[in-house]
């Protein structure tokens, strides 16, 4: 059975070959170790591997970790965010992923304290228009990405997206590629985007080959989810 030491190693390996299948430089990939329902004990061996980023999805659950380690890490929120759940995260995490409603948005900019740094956004995009699935339709990111630049507290760093999943290769480019081509879009007007969130265990090496800046992982680094009580 493998460890997570041995499991980490092995999805660096995976993003490595993929960065260069895909020629792109090398360490162009993060990885953000999904870690949500995991035990903090399971996050401090990883951390002692090198791993410092970190992505929650469950409040109740992250801030109790995020009190024994925060100093070590850089937290990522990837949930879906209700406007009653943003001060925390405005308080205590360093990036949102999952921004799509500019109510959301203008809590967490009044609410984030003044002696911390922006806080980090990316504009979730439903790119496969899958009505399971949180985001914005891809036509209306922009607008969002305007309001975004009036609010001094937040940073616009890029776009996430969670397509449905596909087993074939191919089929799971296409969704990333439509991504990368808004992400680009954006970038040409003006907006100075750097974070392509997009990419989990099954299908990291698809997103990396169509621009994926970062890619969260957790079935790979800490096995099967187990499920909050």
């Amino acid at each position: 059975m493998n460890t997570i030491a041995q499991r980490l190693a092995q999805i660096r390996t995976r993003i490595t070959q993929a960065e260069q299948r895909s020629q792109r430089p090398p360490g162009s990939v993060e990885l953000l170790a999904v870690s949500k329902t995991r035990p903090l004990c399971e996050l401090q061996v990883l951390n002692e591997c090198g791993q410092q980023t970190f992505a929650e999805n469950y409040l109740q659950d992250a801030l109790p970790k995020i009190a024994k380690l925060n100093d070590r890490i850089t937290w990522h929120f990837i949930g879906p965010l209700q406007s009653n759940k943003t001060r925390p995260v405005a308080e205590h995490f360093h990036w949102l992923h999952t921004l799509e409603r500019l109510k959301i948005a203008r809590r967490l900019n009044d609410q984030r304290p003044a002696g911390l740094p922006p806080l980090n956004v990316c504009i979730q995009v439903n790119i496969s228009a899958d009505p399971d699935k949180s985001g914005l339709a891809p036509e209306a990111a922009e607008a969002l990405a305007y309001e975004l630049a009036t609010l001094p507290r937040l940073r616009l760093r890029g776009l996430m997206t969670l397509p449905r999943r596909q087993n074939d290769f191919e089929q799971q480019r296409r969704p990333f590629r439509e991504l990368h081509a808004l992400y680009t879009q954006l970038r040409q007007d003006g907006f100075e985007l750097d974070t392509l969130s997009m990419g989990m265990t099954r299908d990291l090496e698809a997103a990396i080959a169509e621009g994926s800046t970062l890619v969260r992982v957790g079935t790979g680094l800490f096995g099967p989810r187990k499920s909050l009580q």
